[in-house]
């Protein structure tokens, strides 16, 4: 990744997924069905030329950010959503019970 490049964060409800860009390639995504008012995180991807460079972490963030916002719940199902909650506490106030 260049220093110019950075990624962008976009909520694709038509696609029902966040995504992250990087010069205009789709790089990460985090997709999810809504139920109510929770969100459930059921799926997270990164093309692989772009694994392990944290692009996965800043679309969940992204997500969770967006889900606080609008005021709803969130049930992390994929096994990322549900490591990344459990490592990120700030974000545990979300998580439907």
């Amino acid at each position: 990744m260049t220093e110019s490049s950075q990624p962008t964060l976009r909520h694709n409800a038509e696609h029902r997924q966040y995504e992250l860009h990087l010069n205009g390639e789709l790089v990460a995504l985090a997709a999810y069905a809504q139920s109510g008012g929770t969100v459930v995180l059921n799926h997270t991807e990164t093309a692989p030329a772009h694994q392990g460079q944290g692009y996965a972490a800043q679309v969940m963030g992204f997500a969770l950010n967006d889900v606080r916002t609008q005021g709803l719940r969130a049930n992390p199902q994929c096994s990322f959503a549900a490591q990344f909650v459990a490592d990120h506490p700030e974000y545990a106030d979300l998580v439907a019970r």
